[in-house]
């Protein structure tokens, strides 16, 4: 009788075991659970401004961006088509937090360079925000040695760096700021300071499955008070279309990088100097 008692007790203690070992289990999926990450936004741009958004591992996208000429000039210039201005750019994700991309604009020759970077991410139960690090290097090669007969390789750069935080509040509504730091070897205005300093702020407001309405603004901080240049404003749509993202636009900024738009847009929205532009991305798997 004495061993069937030790069987029981056994069996007893065995099952408690198991069902701690059971509701440990259980834990750990709902911690993972709550731990969810949130996409706060569908393309990697807002409009002009970098979005925290970044591709995933092994994805290349290919973007190609348009900025028109103004629209003050009506048909004489075709609304602008005749004068475009265009990027176009690769991203490739060396990790799920990590992306390099390079690209080529029509504005002033520019060729550049970047890194984005993932540093913290908006979770359902835990981080409210999303931070990401973007730095890039450009380079003009507008710039004529003929009339800078001094020019040097290292005048043509330009570096920014920038990070990104952002908030998705619902599931309509997705807000970011952006403060940047740019800095020109070669500056365009008399007085105007090599390193200059920027706040971009953005969002995406979605309508409905497809479509969002999109728009940013840079506010620039220490530009010399007779610039002839303007803080760079974009409203947009952005329809989402498979592996596609569309975006269709209104700018101030014919420049699509960041020492361009935030430094040297000079169209004004209060007098119809405004460009139609658009951005186009399409996503593939390596």
């Amino acid at each position: 009788m004495r061993y069937y008692l030790y069987i029981f007790i056994f069996l007893l203690t065995s099952i408690g075991y198991a069902q701690e070992d059971l509701l440990d289990e259980l834990e750990d999926d709902i911690t993972v659970e709550k731990v969810k990450e949130i996409a706060v936004f569908k393309g990697v741009k807002i409009v002009n401004l970098e979005s925290t958004k970044l591709i995933g591992k092994k994805q290349l996208d290919f973007i190609i961006s348009h900025r028109f000429g103004t629209l003050r000039d009506g048909v004489d210039n075709f609304l602008g088509l005749d004068q475009a201005s265009a990027r176009i750019q690769f991203i490739y994700g060396i990790t799920d937090w990590l992306n390099i991309s390079t690209s080529r604009s029509g504005f002033n020759k520019t060729y550049d360079l970047a890194l984005k970077y993932r540093l913290v991410s908006q979770e359902e139960e835990g981080n409210p925000f999303t931070i990401v690090g973007y730095n890039i290097v450009n380079v003009n090669t507008e710039l004529d040695q003929d009339i800078l007969p001094q020019l040097t390789f290292s005048n043509r750069l330009g570096y920014a760096s920038q990070l990104l935080v952002s908030r998705k509040f619902n599931k309509w509504l997705s807000l970011e700021a952006a403060p940047t730091f740019l800095y020109d070897n070669t500056v365009v205005e008399d007085g105007q300071d090599n390193a200059q300093f920027a706040l971009g702020i953005g969002g995406r407001l979605k309508l409905n499955k497809r479509f969002a309405l999109i728009a940013d603004y840079g506010l620039h901080l220490n530009r010399v008070s007779d610039s002839v240049f303007q803080n760079p404003l974009a409203l947009g749509v952005e329809i989402e279309t498979g592996g596609h993202v569309f975006q269709i636009h209104l700018s101030n900024s014919q420049a699509i990088y960041e020492n361009g738009f935030f430094n040297q847009a000079r169209g004004d929205f209060g007098d119809g100097d405004i460009f139609l532009g658009f951005n186009l991305s399409r996503s593939f798997n390596l």
